[in-house]
């Protein structure tokens, strides 16, 4: 991979380009009656939680992964939207091909932001200043959307300052903000260390707390903390990484895209779940959504996990690593379910996810080798009702088809590959919902369409 080039001396190479209530104002494209209303988008019963909140709802105190009907409470009069994620992955991949025109050194962090090194774009695009306020342009030109863009000499002083370049909540409505600020060399410790010393990477509610133990509130104080009495307060590693950013240091390159770390899927139940089928059938549709996401973007991966949420609020999670990657709902749900075999499901869940991860890209070739012919893959239901397919085979398990238990280039079967393709392209043909699995048959919604709770 070809190295960012050096930029000229006081030019500053990390811009972090955020999107301004990026759901919210995808949502108000949809539906112009929402603009200018107070608008939260999220799971919309008793246990949603907030994903977005629009400036008009901020001011009444709504803020994201707030439970929906605290937010209810706070701001009786916002409209509520529920969705998937459909139309905010299709205007995160036109913001991406804005951000890949000004420069290949791009690291999304969230569909709605990430960090650039445009160290190698001044000469055809003039200073970073320049360039942040044409990805501005840019933006708003591909998507009707704005964002916000924080320029600065490393990543962590960039998003600092895309914060500040955002508009500002008002009891009146919101106030146009900087739309691009720059934190100059000159400027950076002033600009860092009068900040609240929750907004650096790595301080969560229980670092906080230790911090404000010994009189630590601004990252101006973090500074001035001997380095052997932060260690002794929140560790060494740790201790070390937040000396270093209080004092602006922070060395972490951008990386150009990659493989995500997982991907997975996870559901908060209106009412909890009880009974180990119940649970079982659930990690089955989940599986099958991980897995559809892993085909879709040529992945596979070796480890999975499962995590649930107790109804007193107490996380379990467990993880196990198989020889060869997998990418079929079939042998992930054959995992997941072993999982869930060992977790104690007394009393219900409120919560559960499963995820893969210890990811792997996989050519198109092996997997189109476990396909039949084109024509077999157009195959698809006449009637737009639902089909059910029974997942719950064990996965050594032999049919009439031949020996399908020699495995492909993954871990998962011939067999498992060939169906992943149908289902691939009858979703692909018909829509989602009209093919599901066996015992996750007929649920109400497919996730992602429930992403924060019904």
């Amino acid at each position: 991979m070809s190295q960012p080039q050096r930029r000229p001396p006081g030019e500053l190479p990390i811009l972090h380009v955020d999107m301004d209530a990026f759901y919210v104002e995808v949502e108000r494209m949809r539906d112009p009656s929402l603009i200018g209303r107070p608008v939260i988008v999220g799971g919309s019963g008793r246990r949603g939680v907030v994903a977005s909140a629009s400036y008009e709802a901020r001011a009444a105190g709504v803020h994201a992964a707030m439970p929906t009907a605290q937010a209810r409470r706070l701001c009786p009069s916002a409209v509520v939207v529920t969705s998937d994620f459909s139309g905010y992955i299709e205007a995160s991949s036109a913001i991406a091909e804005v951000f890949e025109s000004v420069t290949p050194h791009v690291e999304p962090i969230a569909l709605d932001e990430a960090f650039l090194d445009v160290s190698g774009a001044h000469r055809l695009f003039d200073s970073s200043s320049e360039i942040a306020w044409h990805l501005r342009n840019a933006v708003r030109e591909a998507v009707a959307l704005e964002c916000s863009v924080g320029v600065a000499s490393n990543k962590t002083l960039a998003k600092l300052a895309s914060v500040a370049a955002k508009p500002a909540v008002h009891p009146d409505g919101p106030r146009p903000g900087l739309g691009v600020c720059v934190v100059s060399v000159a400027d950076e410790l002033d600009f860092l260390q009068a900040h609240r010393v929750e907004a650096l990477w790595g301080v969560g509610p229980m670092t906080l707390r230790r911090l404000n133990e010994i009189n630590v509130s601004t990252v101006g104080d973090l500074a001035a903390v001997p380095l052997e009495r932060l260690v002794s307060t929140v560790g060494a590693a740790h201790g070390a990484h937040l000396a270093a950013l209080a004092r602006g240091i922070d060395d972490r390159p951008v990386h150009r895209g990659g493989l995500p770390r997982s991907v997975s899927h996870e559901q908060t139940f209106e009412t909890d779940l009880t009974g180990a089928d119940r649970v079982r059938s659930e990690a089955v549709r989940l599986a099958d959504a991980v897995a559809s996401r892993l085909r879709a973007n040529g992945l596979s991966g070796r480890t999975v996990t499962v995590k649930v949420k107790h109804p007193d609020f107490s996380l379990r999670t467990r993880a196990h690593t198989i020889p060869e990657p997998i990418q079929t709902g079939h042998a992930l749900a054959h995992v997941a379910q072993e999982l869930i075999g060992s977790l104690d499901l007394h009393g219900g869940i409120r919560l559960l996810g499963v995820a893969v991860s210890n990811l792997e890209e996989t050519a198109s070739a092996e997997t189109e080798s476990a396909t039949r012919s084109a024509d077999e893959r157009e195959a698809a239901p006449a009637q737009p009702h639902q089909m059910a397919l029974d997942l719950n085979l064990p996965p050594d398990a032999q049919t009439e088809c031949g020996d399908e238990t020699i495995r492909g280039p993954t871990g998962d079967t011939e067999l498992d590959l060939r169906l992943a393709v149908a289902l691939d392209a009858i979703r692909n043909r018909f829509g989602r919902t009209v093919i599901a699995h066996g015992s996750a048959a007929l649920r109400d919604g497919t996730p992602g369409e429930r992403r924060w709770g019904r």
